[in-house]
């Protein structure tokens, strides 16, 4: 987590009290439809995954004069991503 942002306050606007307390009753099962081998079938499983980078990151350690890091800090957000890009203006 990044310390420079704020938290936000995200509620579920949930009442988990009344939802621990409510006990299933015999009747609730009644009105769910009976599983079946074809709506198994249907199913998928999907992931949440970033995409693949076709240029990934690697996280190296470099030791850099302070007031080069200040300059660079400086500069605002997504000053690491601007050094990389000049970075990598030099070697191609």
């Amino acid at each position: 987590m990044n310390a420079s942002k704020p938290v936000s306050a995200r509620t579920l606007k949930s009442d988990f009290k009344r939802v621990d307390a409510h006990e299933v009753q015999t009747s609730e099962y009644e009105e769910l439809p009976e599983l079946t081998d074809a709506m198994l079938k249907r199913g998928t499983v999907k992931r949440a995954r970033r995409p693949i980078a076709t240029n990934p990151r690697r996280q190296v350690t470099i030791r850099l004069p302070e007031s080069v890091l200040a300059a660079w800090k400086a500069t605002g957000p997504g000053w690491q991503t601007r050094m990389a890009e000049l970075l990598s203006k030099h070697v191609s």
